[in-house]
């Protein structure tokens, strides 16, 4: 997690100098009063690209000092088995999270190509989540 925090530190102060280099370069190349030289679009998106990083590093920072010690992950000579067993459950073999998507696509195609495509998408959505989360209470696999 200290290699995190690093990269995350890191990351915020490259984008910050990136941000300044990208704002004094407009300044030069263009030519007008000082407000129409600035490209702000750029300047101000990896400004706050800078601010994002800041803030995730901090929120890692903060994280990794109320652990108050290294994750098993963070030790060279820790083994598997040190760390925790339980992951989840997960099913390798449910199609669900396919037709999860295909309704997301669809709804998100139907906002871009017609409105009326949304209320199909919405239905197939429907359908997966009930899908999805009943699959264990039929079939092959039931409980």
């Amino acid at each position: 997690m200290r290699t995190s925090v690093g990269l995350w530190w890191l990351l915020s102060a490259f984008s910050f100098v990136v941000a300044v280099i990208y704002t004094v370069w407009a300044i030069i190349f263009y030519t007008g009063d000082i407000v129409t030289r600035i490209e702000w679009v750029g300047s101000i998106a990896l400004l706050f690209l800078a601010f994002m990083s800041a803030l995730i590093a901090f929120y890692v920072q903060r994280v990794h000092k109320a652990q108050r010690g290294d994750l098993p992950e963070d030790i060279a000579t820790a083994d598997i088995d040190d760390g925790d067993p339980e992951m989840g459950e997960f099913s390798p073999w449910s199609w669900w999270p396919i037709v999860l998507a295909f309704s997301a696509a669809l709804g998100v195609i139907g906002l871009a190509v017609g409105t009326w495509m949304v209320p199909i998408g919405l239905g197939v959505f429907l359908v997966a989540i009930v899908g999805w989360v009943y699959e264990y209470y039929r079939g092959y696999f039931a409980r």
